[in-house]
């Protein structure tokens, strides 16, 4: 029996009526999203996470924490955890990435905002992983090794190598040093809904216990879609508003804060290019690399700003990563 045979079967005994169902979404990982259909009632969401591959249980643990906080999580009807099956809320199927715009954009990451400080208002350690040293890392050598070696088929050289590592090192000291809170780790406009009440936060299941701007990193240096960055600063100094009125522990002075968001940055983006590059080469999830010229000019545009990161600049410039972009410091 194949899993849409079986996802079917479960339904049909977990409802007990007739309903129709179609695909709902796509995803970086092996979940699959259908939208089921019932007559006269809202409809719902039915999640594939084929066992040995995908597991159930952190996005219900996570769902639970996230609900707690005061977040618009889908709501869990139904569970199946030894045929990796959930029947969820719908969230409805407006993404931010298909509602921003010059108008609306104000008013959706006021709310993004607001329901990130309440997530990272009720963090406490030991109910999530760590997002420790050794994940920092090994995320960081995603792009060494899928972006640099497989996707430009670049060979570094022992000295180049040396100054990334170099280069990772002042990172992860930032990126560890930072406070801790609860890191949803895709907060993004892919993943953020436009319902009520707002916003709707989706794929959270590799939620981690972890540095406290990487969130907002994520929202406002989206890999999908851009803003000036004068305009990215306003709703940064907007969450490090809201952060120091819910007494979370974000620096005095909004030029550390900002300075850690940016370090944070350069973290999630060198990851983000290994990953887009997984996804093409392994997967055949190739409409990813569209993204990664974007991606590439936040890291730029970081590493042209601070000393340290001035030889992984130069090697973004080998590497034929060139673009140069006006930037502010603080």
């Amino acid at each position: 029996m194949d899993r849409a045979e079986q996802l079917q079967r479960w339904l049909k005994a977990t409802l007990g009526e007739e309903f129709g169902i179609a695909p709902a979404s796509d995803d970086a990982s092996f979940r699959r999203y259908f939208r089921v259909r019932r007559s006269g009632k809202p409809s719902l969401i039915a999640m594939d996470a084929p066992p040995g591959k995908e597991s159930c249980e952190p996005f219900m643990r996570v769902a639970g924490l996230f609900s707690q906080a005061g977040a618009n999580v889908p709501a869990i009807h139904a569970h199946d955890l030894s045929q990796g099956f959930l029947l969820l809320s719908d969230l409805g199927d407006t993404t931010y990435l298909n509602a921003l715009d010059e108008r609306s954009a104000g008013a959706l990451y006021g709310h993004a905002l607001d329901a990130l400080v309440r997530i990272q208002a009720a963090s406490r350690p030991g109910a999530l992983p760590d997002y420790d040293r050794e994940l920092l890392e090994r995320e960081l050598h995603l792009f060494p090794d899928w972006y640099v070696a497989r996707q430009l088929r670049r060979e570094l050289s022992a000295a180049r190598s040396a100054e990334l590592e170099a280069a990772f090192s002042a990172i992860l000291a930032n990126n560890l040093a930072q406070p801790r809170v609860f890191v949803h780790r895709d907060y993004h406009s892919r993943n953020l809904m436009v319902c009520e009440p707002c916003p709707g936060i989706l794929d959270f299941q590799d939620a981690v216990y972890g540095p406290i701007t990487y969130d907002l990193v994520s929202l406002l240096r989206d890999a999908y879609i851009s803003w000036k960055e004068e305009q990215v600063i306003d709703w940064a100094v907007r969450y490090w508003e809201k952060a120091r009125a819910a007494k979370l522990p974000v620096p005095a002075d909004f030029a550390d804060f900002y300075r850690d968001f940016e370090w944070m940055g350069a973290q999630r983006q060198l990851k983000v290019l290994g990953i887009f590059a997984r996804l093409s080469l392994r997967d055949g999830k190739h409409s990813y690399l569209k993204d990664q010229p974007l991606v590439m000019s936040y890291l730029r545009r970081t590493c042209e700003r601070y000393r340290e990161l001035a030889p992984l600049s130069r090697l973004l410039d080998e590497l034929g990563a060139t673009e140069k972009r006006v930037g502010y410091t603080f």
